[in-house]
């Protein structure tokens, strides 16, 4: 398996002109590293002596150690480097004019994990328009979509439901690539921006992050492995309810339930709704934090055994439509707030588009959920391809 070459080290490598003698920021979180693990703000400040004057970190910290949404991190000064950090998500989630004065382009380093709800695409976007606005050049040093570019999944985003998990009319599984993303975002804001995309090398469309021969660093604190992020399009969903999705266990994500969920109901439902690639398993578990801590629930493990045809979206969406047809006094939504929304309830903003959340309501199947995007996803191909790198 031949290696992958990330953004970060293809820079270093070989320096690009457009950064010769500019003043650099840097927006990386702890996954932000090269192919030996050392972090890329110790790169950058070694690779180019006194250019790099400050960094921005994303929601979660500059080391991820925030655990859970809306937890806030605050401005701090790196002591390995001395430069000042700026929280993008604390006081603000966007750059203000004081933290981008001294510098000319900002340097966007992070891995994202392939799914629209992750906030690290929209805090791109934000840098984005907020180096648009100040006259300030913007270069993502791309990394590898960890579940794929082929695969994606899922309805656009409705203007009604956007908010910081959904800012623009992408799908929940966008197949994309952060460099990819910011070339789709700058021609659909219309912004007028300096921007560098340092690609990839030897990167393919199919390839999952595993093939990459890539050290995997966590993202966030609650996505340790590629098997989180390979269904966390789809069990992200149960943010926005009262569903456990496996916060406070050491399988967030794949494992998921509540005090009053059957286990054994749930997997002999499950097996009669057509779900693709994928085996529940019966597992009950005590959360240590978030809902439910330290109440025992009964739920499942969800392992994919088949990623090509798993599709995320449509099991969680699916297994939704069971668990609230059938327990309708237990089950809930979860109300506001959800990553800085007050009044629109979460699973509204996670999903993109309250109908399929009413859909789920009433009961709907397989397919009559999956109908819900079909004419949407050839839409977004269309608009999107134009933008592939790889």
């Amino acid at each position: 398996m031949s290696r992958v070459i990330t953004g970060l080290d293809a820079l270093l490598e070989n320096a690009p002109g457009w950064i010769r003698g500019r003043r650099l920021g840097l927006l990386c979180h702890q996954a932000s590293v090269d192919s030996r693990l050392i972090h890329a703000k110790d790169l950058v400040s070694a690779a180019f002596p006194g250019q790099l004057t400050c960094l921005f970190s994303p929601q979660h910290g500059l080391y991820s150690e925030k655990q859970d949404n809306m937890i806030e991190s605050a401005d701090a000064i790196d002591p390995a480097t001395g430069l000042p950090v700026f929280s993008l998500y604390g006081k603000t989630r966007e750059p203000v004019a004081s933290q981008l004065s001294d510098m000319d382009i900002l340097l966007v380093d992070l891995q994202d994990v392939g799914c629209r709800v992750y906030t690290y695409i929209w805090t791109m976007f934000l840098a984005m328009r907020a180096c648009a606005r100040h006259g300030k050049g913007l270069a993502v040093l791309d990394r590898p979509n960890p579940i794929g570019g082929l695969q994606v999944e899922g309805n656009l985003v409705a203007e009604c439901c956007r908010s910081f998990v959904g800012m623009a009319p992408i799908p929940m599984r966008h197949g994309m690539t952060m460099g990819e993303l910011a070339l789709f975002l700058r021609d659909w804001a219309s912004l007028d921006l300096e921007l560098h995309v340092v690609s990839l090398r030897g990167w393919k469309r199919h390839m999952y992050f595993d093939q990459t021969g890539l050290p995997w660093v966590w993202p966030s604190p609650n996505m340790p492995t590629l098997d989180t992020a390979l269904v966390y399009p789809g069990q992200v969903i149960l943010e926005g309810t009262n569903l456990s999705e496996g916060r406070g266990t050491t399988r967030p994500f794949e494992v998921f339930g509540a005090p009053y969920l059957d286990p054994a109901w749930l997997i002999t439902r499950a097996g009669d709704a057509g779900l693709k690639g994928m085996v529940l398993r019966e597992q009950y578990f005590e959360p240590t934090f978030n809902k439910w801590k330290g109440t025992r629930c009964g739920g499942v493990q969800i392992h994919v055994v088949d990623r090509e045809t798993f599709e995320p979206y449509l099991a969680t969406l699916t297994l939704l439509s069971l668990i609230s047809g059938h327990y309708r006094q237990k089950f809930a939504w979860k109300a506001p707030p959800y990553e800085y929304e007050y009044d629109r309830l979460p699973a509204d903003l996670i999903t993109g588009d309250k109908l399929l959340r009413e859909a789920v309501e009433q009961g709907a199947g397989r397919e009559e959920i999956a109908s819900f995007w079909t004419g949407q996803l050839e839409e977004f191909r269309e608009r999107s391809r134009p933008f592939l790198l790889y």
